[in-house]
């Protein structure tokens, strides 16, 4: 049971979103996880290098196995996808922050693309329902 009104919020901004705001989100998560694990490894917190970097690498994971395959440009994605989960899997294991650092300069690229695509996708519709 969920007791903590920052939970309730949480969890009802995640049910009530749509899907290009639940991909930001996800975005946004494995952003802050990795700088987090690139964090505890400059500060020789391995346990918080660890557990961020794997929280990042589960979100990545999440986001390749929900790709819509039936477009084109999901194959290209995809094998983007698992160079980032390779990258946060070397800097975990080496404890080398510049495989961190790559992958984040990715996924920060990919989470401004989705959102200026989303942009363009929200003005689209809102034009198809001025103009009817």
């Amino acid at each position: 049971m969920i007791t903590s009104p920052y939970e309730k919020y949480r969890q009802s901004s995640v049910q009530t979103s749509t899907p290009s705001q639940l991909l930001l989100m996800l975005y946004d998560g494995a952003i802050r996880f990795v700088r987090s694990g690139i964090d505890g490894i400059q500060k020789q917190d391995l346990e918080k290098a660890n557990l961020n970097l794997g929280k990042g690498q589960s979100i990545v994971n999440e986001l390749l196995s929900t790709l819509d395959r039936t477009y084109e440009v999901s194959e290209g994605l995809a094998s983007l996808y698992e160079y980032i989960n390779h990258l946060l899997i070397e800097a975990n294991i080496k404890k080398q922050t510049e495989p961190a650092q790559e992958a984040l300069g990715y996924l920060t690229d990919l989470r401004e693309t989705f959102a200026q695509a989303a942009k363009m996708v929200a003005a689209g519709q809102s034009q198809e329902i001025v103009h009817g």
